[in-house]
């Protein structure tokens, strides 16, 4: 393309990136008053059994893909639910994916998708990233981002290991979130 095409273009592109952006800003108010939300709620992470949660999708070659495993991924889908008995009532899902990202020790890398399902927050997501050293009692994860009530959320969550077999991979984790979001 001719120095003098780039010329003419770039004023019109400029126009258009404008445009997009006053549009999509034009539906919210970013002067609103961030809100804070205080969640608890228990993540029952289950490899055995009838009900299994979390699902080894890929590893290292020629290696068994085990939690343990450097480099083994886990697809899952962990029931939320409001306190440490998996029969009490569910608040949503936990869908992801985390990695075995550490050589020396069982630190799980978190992407996930926090879906909520209870009345005061259906429809609703935070958006999970972190490193989780799993054999830590407590640890932190951040919360980057969120949809419906929780849209542009950002905060943390500290997560506790309420039971964890690593024979059968199979766990109970506290989740602590606090959120700011509009």
């Amino acid at each position: 393309m001719a120095p003098n095409a780039i010329s003419k273009f770039a004023p019109l592109s400029l126009l258009v990136l404008l445009a997009i952006s006053a549009s999509s800003d034009a539906n919210f108010n970013f002067n609103q008053k961030l809100k804070e939300t205080k969640l608890v709620f228990h993540m029952f992470d289950w490899g055995t059994g009838l009900n299994i949660t979390n699902v080894p999708v890929a590893g290292v070659p020629g290696k068994p893909w085990s939690g343990l495993g450097f480099g083994t991924i886990y697809a899952i889908d962990d029931k939320l639910t409001e306190s440490y008995d998996r029969n009490s009532t569910e608040v949503g899902r936990a869908r992801g994916v985390y990695v075995q990202s550490a050589l020396d020790s069982i630190d799980l890398h978190l992407l996930m998708s926090l879906v909520f399902t209870n009345q005061e927050f259906n429809g609703s997501t935070l958006e999970i990233q972190g490193s989780d050293p799993a054999k830590n009692k407590y640890r932190e994860v951040s919360v980057v981002s969120g949809t419906g009530k929780f849209r542009f959320a950002r905060g943390y969550a500290i997560l506790e290991t309420l039971f964890l077999d690593l024979v059968k991979f199979n766990a109970i984790i506290r989740w602590n979130v606090t959120v700011y979001h509009y």
